[in-house]
Order: C-alpha cells, then structure tokens, then sequence
C-alpha cells in the first residue's frame, strides 16, 4: 500500500503561482511513477500531468503544458506540481496519484494507477 497526501493548494489570484506537494508513504517510492489530476466543478477528472520513476520522463496536458511543471525529490518522498501564470479554468482538486512502474513510460490514463491522494483544493479568482 502506498499513501499519498497532497498539500499546497489555496486561493491566489489568476497570474499567480502555487506550488503542490505530495507526500508518499508505506511502500519505496522510487518504485512509482506519478501523475496529478485535476476535477473542477461539474466536470470529470482529467489528466494534468505524470512523470516516470526517476524523473527522467515527465508528461503534459495541452492545458497546462508551458505553464505547470512536475518534479519529484526520491529523497524525500514527494512529487510537486509547480503552476505557474494560473488561470481560472485551473480552478479544482487536485489529486496525485501512484502507479508501480519503471521505465520510461508515462501514463495519462486514471484507471492505470493504483493508489490516489485525498485531493487538495486550487481555486483561482479573476
């Protein structure tokens, strides 16, 4: 099992920036590859971004690519999603999520991951 809980989110103003952070426990962390998604108001949850086990790969949605970047710190246990110049069509919860992989493979698929966090909430004003 493998426990994630997301942090970071808040209120800031379109233009500015937040930082997420996930924080994984119970299982090597560096065995996973990550992703966050997003599921606004009255919309179905979808991809944002994922990066593979070393942090060698890293994947975007259309909508946030140039603007959000996704790292991870093995380290520490924690995968981050930077948003920067953020909208308010960015407006969700946001969720990180873990999927037992290596390799260089990086999936935009929900249903290929394993174990999700409780979601943290990003509102953006205009």
């Amino acid at each position: 099992q493998v426990q994630l809980v997301e942090s970071g989110g808040g209120l800031v103003q379109a233009g500015g920036s937040l930082r997420l952070s996930c924080a994984a426990t119970g299982r090597t962390f560096s065995n996973y590859a990550m992703g966050w998604f997003r599921q606004a108001p009255g919309k179905e949850r979808e991809f944002g971004a994922a990066i593979n086990w070393s942090g060698g790969r890293t994947s975007y949605a259309d909508s946030v690519k140039g603007r959000f970047t996704i790292s991870r710190d093995n380290a520490k246990n924690t995968v981050y999603l930077q948003m920067n110049d953020l909208k308010p069509d960015d407006t969700a919860v946001y969720y990180c999520a873990a999927r037992g992989a290596f390799g260089t493979y990086v999936s935009t698929r929900q249903y290929e991951y394993n174990y999700w966090g409780q979601g943290t909430q990003v509102t953006v004003s205009s």
